[in-house]
């Protein structure tokens, strides 16, 4: 099957924020207790922070993680997770029936965040708490001193303040199963006055208003509309959060999904741009899709779960190399709308419905879905090309008509190599390329490519067998790219320079 794709560098989509491939860790399961903290593990350091898992996300380059939730966030109380551990309080965790004993608190994680090389998003606690609390974590984490809780923070050991720059408003506030839901009106009059609160502090500190849920949400996207009314001039981005599934077992509706994603973010975009027209602003709202990912292997398991226990066995989504290339098709969806998608984060980032798996007390390893992350946070940092594709199509019932070719290509101006990221959605023919490189001159040629495939759609990862799906890598000598061929049903990664 022939794929012919032409690009001119003079055609830019927009430029990657590397906010864009960040991540989530969430006091939810062993994401925490069991993932990256774990004091009697053999690799953890004198923190209780595991060294394997650290490793791990720093291969992936993980430039922000939203902590602390989540459902978990909207009954949280930050005063608890601060201060002499032997002094912290075991709290009932009611999103998910867990017990925290807040032993990895906003202390541990913001030494964590610096020693794997991130950035924190702090999420505040608008469900069962509100403006007070918000003004407060925000002193204690960046005042640098002179102040009640300023002061706390340096008694506990932290002389320099966090210097937190990104804050979440909430999570999920239109969600009824949310502790502490609120319709549209009463989340964004909240939502706006927090925000104001915040900016008096620090007019630089970046804010995200909790956008829908999903695209399915009764409210959506009147909730939307409502909230920007109250906050549009406050805050910076707006939240959208989605996941996929694959119940039915159907690969070609599955391999489309991302259209779901692109819709969601193009109604978005246009009840935004709305408000703007409406408030007779200037300014423009970017998005923040700060959860996405495939999710729907372990919710059977999930309802066997003993509750009231600290780190429960919980979302243990164990991906597939079906999963890989679909989320290698919402990374293409994501980047292509780099102009208003400025920060993304998958969900989550160590054992629930995560790229990295451990055993507590054991090894840690690579998920399939590991792989499309990790290449596109090191290659998919650069000015995204408006690209026409011309292949063939199929016709899906849910999702109208879907190109068998996922193409998404990268142009780095500082060193003139481009990436074409491609997931080929034909179960069994190959795409050949044909690029058509206008403006970029007649010497460009492919000399690297990643090619994650595996003969079984359901091949995993596992303790056991942790490379089983596990990219190959193919160099070029000869500078003829009419010869490039992609495998049915693979993502690849192809890299050019003159």
């Amino acid at each position: 099957m022939k794929c012919t794709i032409h690009a001119n560098k003079q055609f830019v989509r927009g430029t990657v924020d590397p906010r864009l491939f960040g991540s989530f860790v969430e006091q939810l399961g062993r994401a925490v207790y069991g993932g990256v903290y774990e004091v009697d593990h053999p690799a953890s350091d004198e923190e209780g922070f595991r060294t394997d898992v650290m490793d791990l996300v720093r291969q992936l380059d993980v430039p922000v993680v939203r902590f602390p939730g989540g459902n978990y966030v909207s009954n949280f109380n930050w005063e608890d997770s601060i201060g002499p551990k032997e002094n912290r309080p075991t709290r009932l965790d009611l999103a998910w029936k867990a017990l925290d004993p807040n032993q990895f608190g906003l202390q541990e994680f913001m030494h964590w965040a610096k020693k794997v090389g991130t950035e924190p998003m702090m999420v505040f606690n608008l469900g069962t708490r509100g403006l007070a609390e918000a003004k407060e974590l925000v002193e204690y984490c960046n005042h640098p001193g002179g102040s009640y809780l300023s002061d706390l923070r340096k008694s506990h050991g932290s002389e320099d303040p966090f210097d937190i720059k990104l804050w979440g408003l909430g999570n999920e506030m239109d969600g009824p199963w949310q502790v502490g839901h609120k319709t549209a009106e009463e989340y964004g009059r909240l939502a706006s006055e927090v925000g104001k609160a915040i900016k008096l502090f620090d007019p630089s500190l970046e804010l995200v208003a909790c956008g829908s849920s999903n695209s399915n949400m009764p409210t959506f996207p009147k909730w939307e509309e409502t909230v920007l009314d109250h906050t549009y001039e406050v805050v910076d981005y707006l939240s959208l959060h989605m996941y996929f599934r694959n119940d039915e077992k159907d690969i070609a509706t599955f391999l489309a999904c991302s259209a779901s994603m692109d819709a969601f973010i193009e109604t978005v975009v246009h009840v935004c741009d709305y408000v703007k027209a409406k408030k007779r602003s200037k300014k423009t709202m970017y998005l923040c899709f700060d959860e996405w990912n495939v999710w729907f292997h372990s919710h059977d398991k999930d309802k066997q779960q003993t509750p009231w226990i600290v780190g429960p066995s919980l979302l243990e989504d164990v991906y597939t190399f079906e999963d890989a290339l679909v989320v290698g098709c919402l990374l293409n969806s994501l980047l292509r709308h780099c102009d208003r998608v400025k920060i993304a984060c998958i969900a989550q980032l160590v054992n629930t419905i995560a790229p990295i798996m451990t055993e507590t007390g054991g090894d840690a390893w690579k998920q399939t879905i590991y792989w499309p992350l990790n290449y596109a946070s090191k290659y998919g940092r650069g000015e995204i090309l408006e690209c026409r594709v011309e292949v063939a199509s199929y016709e899906n019932k849910q999702y109208g008509t879907i190109p068998y070719a996922d193409t998404l290509m990268v142009h780095h101006p500082e060193t003139g190599e481009i990436d074409l990221f491609v997931v080929n959605r034909h179960q069994s023919e190959s795409l050949a390329l044909n690029l058509d490189l206008t403006g970029f001159g007649p010497d460009y040629h492919v000399f690297e490519q990643v090619v994650l495939q595996h003969a079984d759609l359901y091949a995993v990862n596992d303790k056991d067998n942790p490379d089983e799906v596990k990219p190959s890598v193919v160099a070029f000598t000869d500078k003829n790219t009419s010869a490039l061929q992609v495998a049915p049903l693979s993502w690849n990664l192809l890299r050019f320079h003159r």
